[in-house]
């Protein structure tokens, strides 16, 4: 089953600096090699809001969408373990959802 694969990025690092664009170019270049193309939603970045507590904390995040026929998840886990390195993070988001084509 086709899955379609959505990586949430950040933008800035946890100090307020934007990263570099040459590593977003970078994810966005090794994932069009890898799967013939890709959907980067660049534009306006999304804004992520979560409460830790003791207030809210924001980010702004650049979201990556790749088709898969098959859904590779050690692969994936993987390649999200060096993202994770890459832009200095806890965690990054990498979802899958199946996709029916209409």
């Amino acid at each position: 089953m086709p899955h379609l694969v959505q990586l949430l990025l950040p933008v800035f690092d946890n100090g307020g600096e934007q990263f570099a664009p040459e590593l977003h170019k970078g994810v966005r270049l090794e994932l069009t090699q890898r799967f013939g193309g890709l959907t980067a939603h660049t534009r306006a970045p999304a804004e992520g809001l979560w409460d830790t507590g003791d207030d809210v904390k924001r980010d702004d995040i650049m979201v990556l969408e790749v088709m898969v026929q098959d859904l590779d998840r050690p692969w994936w886990r993987n390649y999200r373990g060096e993202l994770e390195s890459r832009f200095r993070q806890n965690q990054i988001v990498l979802r899958a959802l199946a996709y029916d084509a209409l």
